[in-house]
């Protein structure tokens, strides 16, 4: 319904073998010294577009086969989710929450970019999952403060310090990665949607008096689906009146005027949605 035009091209993408993308940890090597590294052992790889570290696999392979992995020269990210960063943008010296950060990729992608921020904080609600960070981050050699809570009460965890950016990869319906995950089209209902977009708008509504004045809040999903992304930030927008909508300048993705969205498939990509947020 959302995607009268798309949505054939949406599903045959979801049914779809993903290919596998991989990120260059920057705090060890840069993009093309590891394409070559790749190539003398025989994998072959092209740089995944609009990304900065990323690199596509011609075929997929088992990460231990992958050079360097164990010694966090890279990790196995969709390219779609490498955005995610190059959009926070985070500078030196800043204070950057992640909130609903297991298994901690883009974590890890924040400290790689920018490794001279003031404090990350991981913040996630399940402690077996906010173990999978503290492990990856431990891989690549990379240092967070891991701290267990729930994103919608700040209260019980935020140290009452500002953060200048704020990345909200928010519980959603995954209907963008439905390749990634197969499972979703037997086990997600349509009643699982009202749910999902009260606990985002709740989530939004709580981490905003965080975020410092000239901050920056990146609201991203792994949905396709418009109640979950364009018109969650539509509310949000109308009930915040220091919110600014910064524009994404993007050749990927489809603008939606608050937010571009990207579909499954698009350029090898998982189907994502991102929006830029400047609080006054």
């Amino acid at each position: 319904q959302d995607w009268p035009q798309q949505w054939e091209a949406i599903t045959t993408a979801n049914n779809a073998n993903p290919p596998m993308t991989l990120r260059v940890n920057a705090t060890h090597t840069d993009r093309s010294t590891y394409q070559a590294q790749l190539s003398e052992n025989g994998i072959v790889a092209t740089a995944a577009p609009y990304t900065e570290f990323g690199l596509t696999l011609a075929e997929p392979r088992p990460v231990p086969r992958l050079p360097g992995f164990a010694q966090g020269a890279v990790s196995v990210q969709d390219a779609a989710a490498q955005l995610a960063v190059q959009l926070l943008d985070a500078h030196s010296n800043d204070r950057v929450l992640d909130a609903c950060a297991a298994p901690g990729g883009k974590t890890a992608h924040i400290l790689e970019r920018q490794p001279r921020l003031a404090n990350l904080v991981a913040l996630d609600v399940s402690p077996e999952r906010l173990q999978r960070v503290d492990e990856n981050l431990k891989r690549l050699g990379l240092e967070a403060d891991c701290v267990v809570g729930d994103a919608s009460q700040p209260s019980a965890w935020w140290d009452k310090q500002p953060f200048d950016r704020i990345l909200l990869d928010a519980p959603c319906s995954a209907s963008g990665v439905i390749r990634r995950h197969p499972d979703i089209k037997l086990l997600r209902r349509a009643d699982d949607l009202a749910p999902l977009v009260k606990a985002q708008n709740q989530i939004l509504d709580a981490l905003w008096p965080l975020l410092k004045p000239g901050g920056r809040l990146l609201y991203a999903t792994c949905s396709v689906l418009k109640q979950e992304n364009s018109q969650q930030i539509q509310r949000f927008l109308a009930t915040h009146p220091d919110a600014r909508l910064v524009p994404i300048m993007a050749s990927w993705g489809l603008d939606q005027e608050v937010g571009r969205q990207i579909f499954p498939g698009e350029e090898g990509m998982d189907g994502f949605f991102y929006a830029c947020i400047h609080k006054a």
